[in-house]
Formats: C-alpha cells, sequence, structure tokens
C-alpha cells in the first residue's frame, strides 16, 4: 500500500470511529430559560434539573448525552427533524402531544398556578388547593366558576405553545385576553410590570423567579393538574425510535428506586417533584 492510499485509509478510518463514538452519544433537547427545570448560569452553561437528570439517566442507560438548546416552539419539530434524539423541557405528557411523538413514563409532576403581584385584586382567591382536571368533582367545578368570574376582562399571560395556552384557549375559566410569550422570561418581566393581570405556567417557575429577582410575585388559586395539563413530565421520543423509549424507562426506574430523582429534585425545586 503506498503512502497516498495509506493516508485515504488512515482518513477513512478515522471518520469511521468518529461517526460511531457520535453515534453513541444521545442529544438531548432543552429550552434553557424555564428555571429550575432548565436553564443557563451566568457562563451560559445549561443548568437544572433536567439537565442534572438527563446526565444521570445516560450515565444509566451507559451512553454519554450532549444537551442541545432549542427554542421552545420548535421543540417537537426539531425532534422529528432529528435535530437531537429525545427532549427533556419540562414537556408535560398530553394527547394531543403523543400524537406526534412519544413519551418515556413520567419523571416529576409539574403543578401549574396563577401567579399575580402582591396587592393584587386576584390575590387569595377563595378556592381548594389543588384540583385535578382529569375528572373534575364538585369542588374543582366550583373552582372553575370562581375563577371564570375573577379573570373576566383580565390579561392573563402565558408561554405560547404551551399546556397552559392550551388550558386557558379551552373555555374552562371563560374568555380571557390571552397575550403569549415566547419565553417565561417575558411572562415574568411583563407580570413585574404590570403589563399582565395575573400569569399561568408552572407553580415552581413563579416560585424560583420570586426568589431570584427579589420581586412580590405570588400565586393565588388552586394549582392545576390532569385534563389539559397532562399526567407528569417525561422525556419526548420520536415514534420510531422504542429501543431508545425502552432504554430511559429502564434508566428512569434505576434512578427513581436509587433515589436519584428524588435528590435532584428536592436540590432544584426544594422538594420532591419525582412522580
Amino acid at each position: 500500500m503506498n503512502i497516498f492510499k495509506k493516508t485515504i485509509f488512515s482518513v477513512l478510518l478515522s471518520l469511521l470511529v468518529i461517526g460511531n463514538v457520535n453515534a453513541d452519544k444521545i442529544r438531548i433537547g432543552t429550552e434553557g430559560a424555564y428555571p429550575p427545570w432548565n436553564s443557563k448560569n451566568e457562563a451560559g452553561k445549561l443548568i437544572g434539573f433536567e439537565v442534572e437528570l438527563a446526565y444521570t439517566l445516560c450515565r444509566y442507560i451507559g451512553q454519554q448525552c450532549v444537551i442541545v438548546e432549542q427554542d421552545w416552539d420548535g421543540m417537537i419539530p426539531a425532534l422529528i427533524m432529528r435535530k437531537f434524539d429525545a427532549i427533556m423541557a419540562g414537556m408535560s405528557i398530553t394527547a394531543e402531544r403523543q400524537k406526534a411523538i412519544s413519551f418515556s413514563q413520567g419523571y416529576a409532576d409539574e403543578v401549574a398556578s396563577l401567579a399575580v403581584m402582591k396587592g393584587s385584586s386576584l390575590e387569595g382567591l377563595d378556592t381548594p388547593a389543588g384540583i385535578n382536571l382529569t375528572k373534575p368533582n364538585a369542588a374543582a367545578k366550583k373552582a372553575l366558576k370562581t375563577l371564570t368570574a375573577a379573570l373576566a376582562g383580565k390579561t392573563v399571560c402565558v408561554q405560547t405553545a404551551t399546556i397552559h395556552q392550551n388550558f386557558l384557549d379551552s373555555g374552562d375559566v371563560g374568555k380571557v385576553n390571552v397575550r403569549t410569550y415566547k419565553t417565561q422570561d417575558e411572562v415574568n418581566l411583563d407580570l413585574a410590570s404590570g403589563r399582565c393581570d395575573a400569569a399561568l405556567a408552572a407553580a415552581v417557575a413563579f416560585s424560583d423567579y420570586a426568589e431570584k429577582s427579589g420581586k412580590p410575585v405570588v400565586l393565588t388559586g388552586p394549582t392545576f393538574s390532569g385534563g389539559a395539563f397532562g399526567n407528569g413530565v417525561g422525556v419526548g421520543i420520536r415514534k420510531d425510535d422504542t429501543e431508545l423509549l425502552k432504554k430511559f424507562n429502564a434508566a428512569i426506574n434505576k434512578a427513581r428506586k436509587n433515589g436519584d430523582i428524588s435528590r435532584i429534585a428536592t436540590k432544584w425545586f426544594g422538594f420532591d417533584a419525582s412522580m
């Protein structure tokens, strides 16, 4: 074999090795703008509950993780177009999303809540502590009526393409003025500046913002789960990636059994949000 052929052979072999290494990595998409689920620190590094959990799950699977940042409203299309292999971005498991992608078993609960600025007329709404919309009981139906009356004519801010927007658009709390934003950070800023009468998102997203910003943001009304809010947060995976789905489910089982999910959730949320 002459020198030229040896060089070509070496290059091809190197590319083959690199390809195999990359193929062994699991690319996981996250938003990086939904603390404490996922966000970025001052250095621009992706951090948060799901970032730490992703590395833990990949360790159980026995493959390396690469975390890929992706805008929320393009998350599912980017997965389908194979920009990454899985989604871990505070994405609740809903019937509508399951038409497009598969989900692992849930790894965390995400209860939603309305938030207002302290002193708002909407503060301290007289409702039960929490309602489940899968099969609303009498107390849940009464709470929805209370919210319908309280939110009439109000502007409620929400991140676009979320379960929270779906709920507001459903009519369960009447006709409200829904203002949508690209990120939760934008929702928080406009709530604090008074452009929103109220906002709707994961309860921990508002608690995290209030703690870090010092703004007098308070939760009001019940926490929501079930129905339009889905059945917990899971890993989103393409429908044809059945083997990867099995790997994530097995890894979640191990992480739950070993207490990893509880530990990581408590670190980032201040309480155990594991399912």
